[in-house]
């Protein structure tokens, strides 16, 4: 059984708490750590753990084998570098870190412990539909993939959500999972601004075009529109040399009423999203148990935080930005 303390115990937190709890085989959770007492107990009272008030403290704790950070991302890095010195196996919610230099600071301290320790939360590469896109691509049939067509629809936002937003919050998904599932890294990024929905506001330029391209040439377009009011609608088509490959929706039935068909669209990413989250922690528990990684690592983190920047960037210069690490990938995460 895999003793298990999380970091974090707000909304997110005690969703993971109870999936820990509930559904996922192998694993017991042990420990909860909030700098709010009263929410520690409270996630505590869903799985009968000891409290902690300092992450510090949860992450020493001899009885804890692995830790689960759900943690404001801002608190991430701390946690993560005080986890490996520990030897802790790790899953972190995304972001790995908020900034890219302190993203590096984790990759450097992972591979100077020589264990790979990390999983990230990126939740897509678990999700079925994305699954079968990879597999295809995988088997080699339908020849290199050359281009990359994708949607990110939200049904709305509030008034908080600001331009940057689109990519930190929403397009860091498919920064993710797009690279994974093409099996290469971004060179370069651009965003096209159209012309601004009615359900937007001042702070928010919505709906954009975000457009990458991957050192072997792929080109991709993702259309943000975080306002378009009829659903969550994600979708994803690869064209090939020999065929395009388009990922499933959600299997819904359709529905003949009042001399109209329909089908079901989600309106909620937790809801389009639910079995690959706990695909995603099984996973997790598995292999944290015998000592492996096999999800989103640590190096992704990395990647998907220089990406966001050069998109934020793009933003406001519409020009095509560069994509560059600040070191080569190390042999470790190859």
């Amino acid at each position: 059984m895999l003793r298990v303390g999380v970091i974090g115990c707000g909304g997110m937190g005690k969703d993971h708490i109870k999936r820990l709890t509930n559904k996922i085989q192998g694993a017991e959770v042990v420990a909860v750590s909030d700098v709010f007492e009263e929410s520690a107990k409270q996630a505590a009272a869903i799985c009968g753990a000891k409290v902690y008030t300092d992450a510090n403290e949860l992450i020493n704790d001899p009885d804890v084998d692995a830790v689960f950070i759900v943690s404001p991302g801002f608190a991430h890095v701390e946690s993560l570098l005080a986890a490996i010195k520990a030897g802790k196996r790790i899953f972190c919610e995304k972001p790995l870190c908020t900034t890219a230099e302190d993203c590096l600071k984790v990759v450097e301290a992972e591979v100077e412990s020589g264990k790979h320790l990390i999983q990230l939360g990126f939740m897509r590469r678990y999700d079925k539909g994305y699954m079968q896109v990879k597999e295809a691509l995988t088997s080699g049939e339908y020849g290199e993939p050359l281009i990359l067509h994708c949607t990110h629809r939200n049904p709305e936002v509030g008034t908080n959500y600001t331009t940057p937003m689109a990519v930190h919050d929403t397009a860091i998904h498919e920064i993710d999972v797009l690279h994974w599932l093409v099996d290469d890294e971004y060179e370069s990024a651009q965003v096209i601004m159209p012309k601004v929905t009615k359900y937007s506001h001042s702070e928010l330029k919505d709906p954009q075009i975000m457009l990458l391209r991957t050192k072997k040439g792929v080109c991709i377009d993702v259309e943000v529109f975080v306002n378009c009011k009829f659903g969550y609608d994600i979708n994803c088509e690869v064209v090939c040399e020999d065929g395009a490959i388009k990922m499933p929706s959600p299997i819904y039935p359709s529905i003949r009423k009042n001399a109209a068909v329909a089908t079901t669209i989600d309106t909620d990413c937790f809801v389009r999203f639910k079995d690959a989250y706990d695909t995603e922690v099984q996973d997790w528990v598995d292999a944290a148990a015998e000592g492996v990684i096999n999800g989103p690592t640590a190096w992704d983190g990395y990647l998907a935080a220089i990406t966001a920047d050069a998109l934020v960037k793009a933003q406001e210069t519409g020009a095509v930005e560069q994509i560059n690490a600040a070191v080569e990938k190390p042999e470790f995460y190859k």
